[in-house]
C-alpha cells in the first residue's frame, strides 16, 4: 500500500525537461522488469508510452525501440495503446502558436527532423510486427481511425496518406485495405469539389490580382522528372490550386502516382509481376468504390496511370470493364457505368492502339445488334431509360468513341476503314424502335450525327429533328411563370476520363492523354446547322462543355400534345414517360 515512490517515479517520466540519460536509465530497468508490467499497471505504460522518445538523441532512440520490443513480447495486452501510439506520429506534431492572446493548435511544419521520425516510426512498427505476427488486424483499425479530417492541412494529410502507403511497403498484407482506405478518402475530396467549382476558383484567383502567398513546401519527392534536386513537391504559387480542397486532392494524388510507379518499376524497367499484383487491388478497389460513385472527376485516373504501363493491362481493364456491362445480374446503374468508362477511356488513352478499338467496337455494336434483334418482337420495343440504360449507355459509348478514333480508323486505307465502318451497321442501330439518339448526350448526338454523314455512313438528322419536334416549349403556371428545364441527360451519364483539372499530378497524365482537337472548317460545315458546341477554344476545354443544348434553362419540354399525329409509325409503339425521369 505504499505507493509514495511510484507516484514519484510516475512524476519524474512525466517531466517534461527528463534528461536523456535517465530516460536510458529507466528504460533498461524497465526492459529487465518487462514481467511486472502487467495489465494492473496501465497507467505506468501509457506514461511510457507519452515519453518524447522521438525527439531525443540516437541512443534513446535505441533504447525506447528495444524497450517496445520486449513489452510487446511480454505483455500482447499492450499491443494496441504500443501500435496507437505509433501511428500518432505519422502526422506533424501539434504546436501551440500564440496569436492575439490566443492559443491557436497547428501543425508544426516546419520541423527539419519530420523524414526521419516517420522512418525512425516504421522502425517500431516493423519491431512490434516481427514480435507479434497478428499485428497487421490489430493496426488497421488504428490507422483509420487515425486518418486526419479532409479539412485538415495538407502536409498534414500529405504525410499520413505517405505513410500509409509506406506500411504497406512492410506489411503487404494491408495493401489492399490501405488502397481502399486512401481511395475513399480522396473520393470524399473529390465529390466535394466539382470541376465548376474548379474552373470558378482558378478564375477568381487569376483575376484577383492578391499578392501570391509564399509557396509551401511539400515534403517527399514526387517529381516525375529527376533533374530537379531537393525532396519537396513541386509547388510554385504558379502549381497550387485556388480551391482548397482540389490543392490537398492535388497533392495526395500526385503521392498515390508515385506510389504506383515506384512499385511497378524495379531499377526503372517496369517489373511485370509487382504490376500485375498492384493492378488486382487497384482494380479492386475501383469495383468496390469507385464505379458504384457517381461523377468523380479526377480518382479513377489511377487506372487510367497503370493501364499505360503496358497495353496488356488497358486491354485487360477494358475486358473487365465490358464483362460488367454485359452482364444482366449488375444493377443497371453499374452497366451504365462501365459503359462510360468503356467509351471515355477508348476515347482518351493515347496508348490504346487503333486494333484494340476495333476489337471493342466489334464488341460493343455486335452486342447492341443482339440486344435489338432481342426487343425488336417483345413488348419493351419502344424508347425508355429505365427500361435499356445499359443499351443506351453502350451506344453513347460506341458513338463516342467514333468520335474521337474516326479519322484514326480511316486513316492509311480510306477505302477499308470505311468498309469497316459500314460493316459495324450504326444505321441499323440509330433506326431502331429504342431510339437511341433520343437518349444520348446532344453534344454526343451532333457530332456524331456530322461524321457519319460526311462518311455516308447513317443520315441521323431526320430522326434528331422527330426527336426535337416530340416536344414543345412550355411554361409552367403553378410556380408563377417560372420556366422548366430541359432534361437533356435522361441517362444522368457522364465521362470519366473528361480533362484532369489538377495542376500538379496534370503533368503525370498529360503525356497519354488525347485531347480534343478543333473541329476544322470542313467538319464544321457538315454539321447540318452552325452548332458551335463542337468546336473548343483551347485544348483543355472539351467538347463537352455544352453538354446541354443551347435552349437548355430556356424552355421546358412536354410531350407533344399532337404526339400521336406527328410521331412516324415506327416510334408509336407506347409513349415513354422518358422526359419526366426525376433527376
Amino acid at each position: 500500500g505504499e505507493t509514495t515512490d511510484f507516484e514519484l517515479l510516475k512524476h519524474q517520466l512525466s517531466d517534461p525537461d527528463i534528461k536523456d540519460a535517465q530516460i536510458i536509465n529507466w528504460l533498461h530497468e524497465f526492459r529487465a522488469s518487462v514481467v511486472y508490467l502487467t495489465k494492473e499497471l496501465e497507467q505506468l505504460v501509457s506514461i511510457l508510452l507519452k515519453l518524447p522518445w522521438l525527439k531525443r538523441s540516437r541512443e534513446v532512440v535505441e533504447e525506447y525501440l528495444g524497450f517496445l520490443g520486449n513489452l510487446v513480447s511480454a505483455q500482447t495486452v499492450h499491443l494496441r495503446p504500443c501500435l496507437r501510439m505509433i501511428v500518432s506520429q505519422f502526422v506533424p506534431s501539434r504546436i501551440t502558436i500564440r496569436e492575439d492572446d490566443v492559443d491557436i493548435s497547428d501543425s508544426d511544419d516546419d520541423d527539419e527532423n519530420l523524414s526521419e521520425n516517420f522512418n525512425t516510426c516504421h522502425r517500431a512498427l516493423q519491431t512490434v510486427a516481427r514480435y507479434v505476427p497478428s499485428t497487421p488486424q490489430f493496426l488497421m483499425p488504428i490507422l483509420v481511425e487515425n486518418f486526419p479530417f479532409i479539412n485538415k492541412s495538407e502536409r498534414t494529410l500529405e504525410c499520413y496518406v505517405h505513410n500509409l502507403l509506406q506500411v504497406t511497403v512492410y506489411l503487404p498484407t494491408l495493401r489492399l485495405q490501405i488502397l481502399e482506405l486512401i481511395v475513399e478518402k480522396l473520393l470524399k475530396l473529390d465529390v466535394s469539389t466539382p470541376q465548376q467549382d474548379i474552373e470558378d476558383a482558378e478564375e477568381t484567383a487569376n483575376s484577383s490580382d492578391s499578392e501570391e502567398k509564399p509557396a509551401e513546401e511539400g515534403l517527399f519527392d514526387m517529381e516525375e522528372d529527376e533533374e530537379r534536386k531537393g525532396n519537396k513537391v513541386a509547388s510554385s504559387s504558379s502549381e497550387r490550386m485556388a480551391h482548397p480542397l482540389a490543392e490537398r486532392l492535388d497533392i495526395l494524388m500526385t503521392i498515390l502516382f508515385s506510389y504506383i510507379k515506384d512499385v511497378c518499376h524495379v531499377d526503372g524497367k517496369l517489373d511485370i509481376k509487382n504490376t500485375k499484383d498492384l493492378y488486382r487491388d487497384l482494380v479492386s478497389v475501383f469495383d468496390k468504390l469507385i464505379l458504384p460513385t457517381h461523377a468523380s472527376c479526377h480518382v479513377q485516373y489511377f487506372m487510367f496511370y497503370i493501364c499505360s504501363f503496358k497495353l496488356g493491362f488497358a486491354e485487360a481493364f477494358l475486358d473487365h470493364l465490358w464483362k460488367k456491362l454485359q452482364d444482366p445480374n449488375n444493377p443497371s446503374v453499374i452497366r451504365q457505368t462501365a459503359g462510360s468508362y468503356i467509351g471515355s477511356f477508348l476515347a482518351r488513352a493515347k496508348f490504346i492502339p487503333v486494333v484494340t478499338v476495333k476489337a471493342c467496337l466489334d464488341l460493343l455494336v455486335n452486342w447492341m445488334h443482339k440486344y435489338i434483334d432481342n426487343q425488336d418482337t417483345g413488348a419493351n420495343a419502344y424508347c425508355d431509360v429505365a427500361l435499356h440504360g445499359p443499351f443506351y449507355s453502350t451506344c453513347q459509348a460506341a458513338f463516342y468513341t467514333l468520335i474521337f478514333r474516326h479519322k484514326q480508323l480511316l486513316d492509311g486505307n480510306l477505302r477499308k476503314g470505311l468498309s469497316y465502318l459500314q460493316s459495324l451497321n450504326f444505321e441499323r442501330i440509330v433506326m431502331c424502335q429504342l431510339n437511341p439518339l433520343k437518349i444520348c448526350i446532344p453534344s454526343v448526338v451532333n457530332l456524331f450525327a456530322a461524321i457519319t454523314r460526311k462518311y455516308q455512313l447513317v443520315f441521323c438528322y431526320t430522326i434528331i429533328e422527330r426527336n426535337n419536334r416530340q416536344f414543345i416549349p412550355v411554361v409552367r403556371s403553378g410556380t408563377g411563370g417560372d420556366l422548366v428545364q430541359t432534361c437533356t441527360n435522361p441517362l444522368d451519364s457522364f465521362f470519366p476520363f473528361d480533362p484532369y483539372m489538377l495542376k500538379r499530378s496534370k503533368k503525370i497524365i498529360d503525356p497519354f492523354y488525347q485531347f480534343w482537337e478543333e473541329l476544322s472548317a470542313e467538319d464544321l460545315e457538315n454539321l447540318k446547322k452552325p452548332i458551335k458546341r463542337g468546336t473548343s477554344e483551347d485544348e483543355d476545354d472539351d467538347f463537352l462543355k455544352g453538354e446541354t443544348p443551347q435552349n437548355d434553362g430556356v424552355v421546358g419540354i412536354a410531350p407533344n400534345s399532337y404526339e400521336s399525329n406527328t410521331r412516324s409509325p415506327v416510334s408509336s409503339i407506347g409513349s415513354p414517360p422518358d422526359c419526366y425521369v426525376p433527376y
